[in-house]
């Protein structure tokens, strides 16, 4: 494991959530009567250091793209080149996230870390930190070298500093690639010690004979890298991918910083996974945002202990789930400021 990686992260200061919990108590509603929300609004107040905590007015979610070897491989309904295509889209406003950002203010920041496309017509800044293009197919070789890896945890670092600079106060992880359910599926299986049978899912809506295959596909790869996955790094090297490695390093660092991650699907659960191992009590920073339909993601959030705010069916991917949910995070923000308490409606008893 890489020594300049943080051994353990200091979670939000409990004195905080108990000052939080206990204003929830005193407000003029019934006990227990706001449900998740008063869990949720507890959350975030002490995550801020603040009770009642701050309006969310500065959200900000970074899209990593990047292109996987195994779409090659049949495991996708849909051809690589549409990865580049969407990452046009995100830049232009017209992808699905882009609608509901634009709706819920959250700001947009996409990034090239490994897609297999010409992009230079595209602003500088999207391809600025790319990594390679395309990684390997995991089942028939590593993903990435270790030093690419590292090099992508690197920019993963960077820029959850950079969006950390310009004020953000919570932090949103969404992906794009062609295939990448299947990578992200097996550093779940890889961490938990499952085979594929238990991880695999439908991802962008295939078929049953390609399921089959793709669940071959995930379990050659378990197989293939056995013996090193009990290391997390080693893990996102041989099993990941330069967009996977760079979210994690992106989780990591929003961790150690103290600013709270909403997190998203598939991807950034299984990135998550990876950051708990590397630096235990990262988790502590982190709410799901939604339960998306692939079965890897609720094993990923059991074993993190993480309770989505919502279950919609969703399984669009690009951060979408997590973006829909920030409103979910803003009302229970709004409850525990903007509620009397009871004492207040009541008078001195």
């Amino acid at each position: 494991m890489s020594s300049h990686l943080p051994s353990r992260i200091t979670p939000p200061d409990p004195t905080f959530a108990a000052a939080a919990a206990e204003r929830l108590a005193a407000l003029a509603t019934p006990p227990g009567a706001l449900g998740r929300l008063g869990d949720a609004a507890v959350w975030i107040s002490a995550a801020q250091g603040q009770v009642p905590p701050q309006p969310l007015s500065n959200v900000r979610l970074v899209i990593f793209a990047g292109d996987h070897g195994v779409a090659q491989h049949g495991v996708s309904a849909y051809p690589p080149e549409i990865t580049g295509a969407m990452v046009r889209a995100f830049v232009a406003g017209r992808a699905g996230v882009s609608a509901l950002a634009a709706a819920h203010d959250v700001h947009v920041r996409i990034l090239d870390l490994g897609v297999d496309a010409d992009l230079s017509d595209l602003p500088t800044d999207v391809s600025a930190h790319k990594v390679r293009s395309g990684s390997g197919p995991i089942h028939l070789e590593d993903a990435l070298t270790s030093e690419q890896t590292q090099q992508a945890i690197g920019v993963g670092r960077l820029v959850a500093a950079e969006e950390i600079a310009a004020g953000a106060q919570l932090l949103i992880s969404g992906d794009m690639g062609i295939g990448n359910t299947t990578p992200a599926a097996a550093m779940i299986a890889a961490t938990l010690g499952l085979p594929a049978e238990e991880v695999t899912g439908r991802g962008t809506g295939i078929d049953d004979a390609t399921w089959s295959h793709k669940r071959d596909v995930v379990q050659q790869a378990l197989d293939r890298t056995a013996d090193r996955t009990c290391d997390p790094i080693e893990t996102l090297t041989a099993l990941g991918s330069a967009d996977l490695a760079a979210t994690t390093g992106y989780l990591l660092a929003a961790a150690e910083a103290g600013v709270p991650v909403l997190l998203d699907g598939l991807m950034s659960v299984a990135c998550a996974l990876i950051a708990e191992q590397i630096a235990p009590g990262a988790t502590a920073w982190y709410a799901a945002g939604h339960r998306s339909t692939e079965a890897a993601q609720s094993l990923a959030l059991d074993k993190l202990g993480l309770e989505p705010l919502l279950d919609l069916g969703l399984r669009l991917g690009e951060g979408s789930g997590a973006v829909a949910a920030v409103p979910v995070l803003r009302s229970a923000i709004a409850v525990l400021r903007d509620v009397a308490l009871l004492s207040e409606l009541m008078g001195p008893a």
